[in-house]
């Protein structure tokens, strides 16, 4: 427990620092330009101390310095704010983007499994929302804060030195927006985190919306998916209505209370002024002025703060999404496979109440070809996410040249095994670079898997520069299949598994890629496939057969033909549907 809770706390300190590592420069120059701004304000207010006391009786001769440090004021009022223009776009723009790639580095240390059992839409939400309400409610305001704090206690310093009985009652005076700020303190930052949570939300639904548009369409669903699209859109509008209600009542409270400080001050600075206690008619604007100073710190670092909660509460809620489903460190093992692979007694199920797999025991030799086969819902698929290290609940060995499957890393497991599956993701991207995963590799490589894949066609008609859009839109279904199998086919694993990789391709297409499959030498492939050909079959080293969760028979096509058991009963009736 005490390790889970530092690793939190090192995951939150890592994503605040993001924030500020390498931009401390441009942070420094924006809180100079800050630290000069307040001490312009409290010149402000001495000058106009000053001018109006010599309108009111004074000599004229102070006028001319009066102009000359105007005059200086205003110069280092321009520079001041050509060196902010300067550094805190700059400031902003690198803290925002160094958070967003350590945000994204994080996620890309997640397991496969992580995104089967999360919701991507938090991802998305904190990448976008939660960025925004950062950089508004807090990392923008620092500047603002320092200045505030800073003129806040100058202007405190020049009361007592023009007044202390009068500093006396704008301090008494002053418990009012206090009082106000912090009975509102905590609301904004419960507000920020209901809509982050509601963006979240939303996100999910729009995502599960526009990518399940077709069967919308076909079902004639459109009034009942717009009925739920406006529910989910009015709660998240209402969430957001709450957040921005809080943020007025907010402003509404500390401004009034800061009005009837002003105007209190006013009033008690205007009466010793005529009872000739000391105060001129210069120092009372002057302290009109400061307690301007001092009202606003009091308006806006409630807020300020809120926001600073606000962004702790949602860095905390993504450092705590972040620890789930990390990829885990372990041994390392060569990336070559040569003994092979075995299980013994493997039982799992998602629900450990529920087993998918029960007790399966086999063994597959290194550089060996092993079609697994079975009806729907047998554990075809499940078997092959464990093998790519998915899932560490199941019970039993999976053991890799004699290497517990659980205790290897995750890189090293990865730089050994490529999986292929029937759902294939392709990147709004061109052709050759969704081939290639984004590496540089020899064009006469790409072409090859290309043609071992039967793409040849494709890139023939369209080019390998062929852009496929979003989500290979461009491409048919068969195409984005072969695209895939092209992908695993350039990572030259030592093992590669298929899971019905050929399901999209039509009968030619697919024998043509699976023939390339088991003319690959060296490679140890466990193809799941419900194509059950005679001559293809008879081209695996082993043929699995599974039924319920189990391996209910294996051998050659020939041994299990001979056996007439289950696996004759499937190739059966698969021979009958194709005849039909």
């Amino acid at each position: 427990m005490e390790a889970e809770r530092g690793a939190r706390r090192a995951g939150i300190r890592a994503l605040n620092s993001a924030f500020y590592r390498g931009n401390r420069g441009l942070i420094g120059l924006c809180l100079m330009t800050s630290v000069v701004e307040s001490g312009l304000n409290l010149a402000v207010a001495y000058l106009l101390q000053v001018m109006i006391d010599v309108a009111t009786g004074g000599a004229p001769e102070q006028l001319e310095w009066v102009a000359a440090l105007s005059a200086g004021i205003v110069a280092v009022l321009v520079a001041g704010a050509l060196i902010s223009c300067y550094a805190f776009p700059r400031m902003m723009e690198r803290a925002s983007k160094q958070y967003k790639n350590h945000v994204f580095k994080m996620l890309t240390r997640k397991s496969i499994s992580s995104f089967s059992s999360e919701s991507s839409s938090r991802y998305i939400s904190a990448l976008t929302n939660d960025v925004t309400a950062i950089e508004n409610g807090w990392l923008s305001q620092v500047p603002r804060l320092v200045q505030q704090v800073l003129t806040c206690v100058g202007a405190l310093v020049m009361m007592v030195w023009y007044s202390p009985v009068l500093t006396l009652w704008a301090l008494g005076l002053s418990l009012l927006p206090l009082v106000a700020s912090l009975m509102t303190g905590n609301v904004l930052s419960r507000r920020e985190k209901q809509v982050s949570d509601g963006n979240e939300r939303f996100l999910a639904m729009v995502k599960d919306m526009l990518t399940g548009f077709p069967v919308v369409k076909s079902f004639q669903a459109e009034e009942q998916v717009t009925a739920l699209f406006e529910g989910e859109n009015d709660a998240l509008e209402v969430t957001k209505r709450r957040r921005r209600r809080a943020a007025s009542l907010i402003d509404m409270l500390t401004g009034l209370a800061g009005l009837v400080c002003q105007l209190g001050v006013f009033l008690v600075a205007c009466w010793m002024a005529l009872t000739g206690q000391g105060v001129t008619v210069g120092m009372v604007m002057a302290f009109v002025q400061m307690m301007n100073y001092i009202m606003q710190p009091m308006s806006t670092v409630p807020q300020i703060y809120a926001g600073y909660k606000a962004k702790n509460a949602l860095v905390e809620k993504l450092a705590d999404a972040m620890a789930e489903n990390v990829e885990r460190g372990g041994e390392s093992i060569p990336p070559t496979l040569r003994e092979g692979i075995q299980l013994q007694d493997v039982t799992f199920g998602y629900d450990p109440q529920k087993p998918v797999l029960r007790r399966v025991s086999c063994e597959i030799g290194a550089g060996t070809s092993c079609a697994v086969v079975g009806a729907s819902g047998s554990g075809k698929s499940t078997l092959l996410n464990l093998l790519m290290g998915g899932y560490d609940g199941y019970r039993g060995s999976i053991l890799l040249d004699g290497h517990e499957l659980r205790g290897v890393s995750t890189d090293s497991l990865y730089a050994m095994m490529s999986l292929v599956q029937q759902n294939v993701f392709v990147f709004n991207d061109t052709l050759r670079r969704n081939i290639t995963m984004f590496r540089d590799l020899p064009e006469a490589e790409v072409l090859d898997a290309a043609r071992r894949s039967g793409l040849s066609g494709v890139i023939g008609a369209k080019g390998l520069d062929y852009r496929c859009g979003e989500n290979g839109c461009g491409l048919s279904g068969g195409e984005k299949q072969r695209v895939s199998i092209a992908r695993g086919l350039l990572r030259h694993a030592s093992v590669l598994l298929m899971d019905e990789a050929t399901a999209a391709l039509d009968n030619q297409t697919a024998q043509e890629v699976t023939d390339a499959v088991l003319s690959l030498e060296g490679i140890t492939r466990l193809v799941v496939t419900h194509r059950l050909n005679a001559g293809t079959l008879r081209r695996y080293d082993t043929i699995l057969v599974m039924r319920g969760g189990t391996i209910c028979e294996r051998g050659t096509f020939e041994e299990l033909m001979a056996q007439k058991g289950y696996f004759y009963s499937l190739y059966t009736v698969a021979q009958s549907g194709d005849a039909d």
